[in-house]
């Protein structure tokens, strides 16, 4: 069906990341999953050319544009350039970091932090899970308390993405242990702090180009003046930027899935067994017919999410429903489409191979499918 979600300056706009891509990111991209990690120069220039980091406004070095569209843009064009790694990092600091700075932020702390995301000086984290609590943010033992002007934060977190290379890193911790959940506060950590140490970069099953760490955290002292949002709203702001969080797993869930299956579609056609093309036998064309169908029916959806979040009336509930669905959809199109490839789909020298293992995540991070039909379960619940 045909989607009418663009303008034509997004379609400008998409040849301009295509370029970026082709420039800065293909060429280097196999590299950085050998090596490990990512140049940090590619954000960097990501930032300066406008690809990422739209969203900041013009007084601080950013181009001030907060249509999603462009986001989805760039999710889709990463994706079809198979650099997973890569839309994951972008996701992880305009969904996430910016967001809170953007939203929770005094006017002294935007001149302090945004000119040098704008410029790509600045790489960000989030920190909120601990060893032991997973989803449940209010088990978390990370604690502050006030010493003077200032709070001492002494705690761990573990699976933190860009953990080795953040500049920042915003830090959940438990700030008033008789308040329940309202005692939780956010700080920002900046490098050099002492007592702020990264533990061992973690060794995960895939995107093996981000890295992702454990942090440890034994009195550091953080001043008042890096207190982020209003002492005591931790887990509510947390909470209130859920659905951008969502939505950037359902946009690379979309796009990654959608990528995959062409992808793979082309392949059917070109690939012969028993003297025919396989796409040509009906088992493989029902699959492809399959597939084909419940991404255009998720790529309503997931548009139609864009749209509400332009607006600002995408709730919790819808972005669970999203996340939950389209990030199993994903996970269950790259397997069948890995099957459809036969041996040549477990090759790593195959992208249907690195998509294997990197889509395994999306069901997990930013709230598991479990955890997404508990939120909407209660939310039928409360209407009931």
């Amino acid at each position: 069906m045909r989607r009418d979600l663009y303008t034509d300056d997004h379609e400008l706009f998409r040849q301009t990341v295509r370029e970026f891509l082709v420039r800065e990111v293909i060429p280097h991209y196999r590299r950085w999953e050998e090596e490990r990690g990512m140049d940090r120069a590619v954000l960097a220039s990501a930032r300066r050319q406008g690809v990422a980091g739209l969203e900041i406004p013009e007084e601080y070095g950013g181009a001030g544009v907060s249509d999603y569209r462009y986001r989805m843009v760039v999710c889709e064009e990463v994706a079809r350039a198979q650099a997973t790694t890569f839309t994951v990092t972008l996701g992880l600091q305009d969904d996430l970091v910016l967001n809170y700075l953007l939203d929770l932020t005094t006017e002294e702390q935007k001149q302090r932090w945004l000119p040098g995301f704008a410029g790509g000086d600045v790489i960000g984290a989030l920190a909120m899970t601990e060893p032991g609590t997973g989803s449940d943010l209010q088990g978390m033992r990370t604690a502050a308390r006030r010493d003077g002007d200032s709070w001492l934060l002494t705690g761990q977190k573990t699976f933190i993405s860009s953990g080795v290379t953040a500049d920042l890193v915003i830090v959940a911790a438990r700030t008033d242990p008789e308040a329940g959940s309202r005692g939780f506060s956010l700080f920002v950590v900046e490098e050099g702090m002492p007592g702020f140490t990264r533990g061992r970069k973690l060794d995960k099953l895939g995107l093996h180009g981000q890295d992702t760490a454990e942090l440890f955290f034994e009195d550091v002292r953080v001043p008042q003046a890096n207190l982020l949002g209003t002492e005591g709203h931790g887990l509510r702001h947390l909470m209130s930027h859920l659905p951008r969080e969502r939505l950037g797993i359902i946009a690379q869930s979309m796009t990654g899935a959608r990528a995959v299956y062409e992808l793979t579609r082309d392949y059917c056609f070109q690939r012969e067994a028993f003297g025919r093309r396989i796409g040509d036998f009906q088992a493989t064309r029902f699959a492809l017919a399959e597939m084909e169908t419940e991404l255009d029916i998720a790529q309503a959806y997931t548009d139609r999410c864009v749209l509400a979040y332009n607006a600002g009336e995408l709730t919790p509930v819808d972005a669970a429903k999203g996340k939950w669905w389209i990030s199993e959809l994903q996970k269950r199109v790259v397997d069948r489409c890995l099957q459809l490839h036969g041996g040549y789909g477990y090759m790593t020298e195959y992208a249907v191979a690195r998509a294997f293992v990197d889509t395994r995540i999306q069901t997990i991070y930013g709230g598991t499918t479990e955890i997404m039909k508990e939120i909407i379960g209660r939310d039928v619940a409360a209407r009931s």
